[in-house]
């Protein structure tokens, strides 16, 4: 018996299948090539030329699920849970938000994945965050029920978010031209980046610079060849850090708080010189507590897949 698996983000699906001997054939497929997840999976299934169809399929998918009807956050891609699965001839199908996916993981997390930014030392049985800019910016945590972690998704990213100085205000004012309603996501996801760089593009009046996507940004940025993409991702940085030390504050992550998502990953050494730690500690009268809490960057890309292989293996 095999199960199949795909984290879906805003951008690329991950698929893999899970039986006696593990975690393997592991594909990235970018979304835009499909018109659904049902059309990636069977896509996925030829490309592997398994003998066996799975039976069972375990899908975390970049966005809130709260019944049959699947709607992607950041994606144009919706399905029901209930017609999927009969397309796909299953016997089970389950599906849960991606960030849940990501925090099942961390329990059993190898210290070899893991890269400690600042902090303490984790507190037994406390709460632990998870948080990560991809395409948007997910968040879940992880709460104690009595002899194991229980992993709980939200839409956190979506809380709204604002600035904290008159340069940062400028630039939420050209945001709000655009949105009424200005969430962290808006500015800490690789969505938000480009959001950024075009806000500074106007306001400096720089209206000769190129539209450029996240990527583009972040190399330029990194390279030191583009001011206003530096400005930009050092924005998003710190905006991140800011983000997480609210989420620290909301959870009392005693446990730990651990970043995912393709971007910090990618950045490297660039990361660990913005100033997350900065912001995700400046926390006025609680900036001691926000110091203590241990704060890891998850260096393997794609940990939701490892969340879903955990699942997979009860159905075998």
């Amino acid at each position: 018996m095999s199960v199949l698996i795909a984290d879906i983000g805003g951008t690329n699906a991950r698929f893999g299948i899970v039986d006696s001997n593990g975690l393997h054939d592991l594909i990235y497929l970018e979304g835009k090539n499909f018109a659904g997840p049902v059309e990636a999976a069977e896509h996925y299934l030829k490309e592997i030329s398994s003998k066996t169809r799975p039976e069972v399929a375990v899908f975390a998918v970049a966005g809130p699920v709260n019944g049959d009807l699947i709607n992607f956050t950041g994606s144009p891609w919706t399905f029901r849970v209930s017609t999927s699965q009969k397309d796909m001839n299953l016997k089970h199908f389950e599906v849960m938000n991606d960030f849940k996916a990501n925090a099942l993981a961390i329990p059993d997390i190898s210290q070899n994945l893991l890269r400690k930014i600042g902090g303490g030392e984790p507190v037994d049985r406390k709460p632990i965050g998870v948080i990560g800019p991809g395409t948007g910016l997910g968040v879940a945590y992880l709460t104690w029920a009595g002899n194991r972690y229980e992993a709980v998704p939200t839409e956190c990213g979506h809380a709204t978010f604002g600035p904290t100085n008159e340069r940062e205000m400028h630039i939420f004012q050209r945001l709000a031209v655009k949105y009424s309603h200005i969430s962290a996501e808006r500015v800490c996801s690789g969505k938000g980046l480009e959001n950024l760089y075009n806000a500074i593009k106007v306001l400096d009046h720089k209206f000769d610079l190129p539209d450029l996507e996240a990527p583009e940004i972040s190399k330029k940025a990194m390279e030191g060849s583009c001011v206003v993409c530096k400005e930009a991702l050092d924005l998003m940085l710190g905006f991140l850090g800011r983000a997480t030390g609210n989420l620290a504050l909301t959870l009392g992550a005693q446990g730990g708080i651990y970043i995912a998502g393709g971007i910090p990953t990618k950045l490297g050494d660039y990361f660990f010189k913005s100033r997350f730690w900065e912001e995700f500690t400046h926390k006025g009268r609680m900036s001691g507590y926000n110091e203590q809490i241990p704060v890891y960057l998850i260096k393997h890309d794609a940990i939701g897949l490892l969340g879903l292989e955990q699942t997979a293996k009860r159905y075998l």
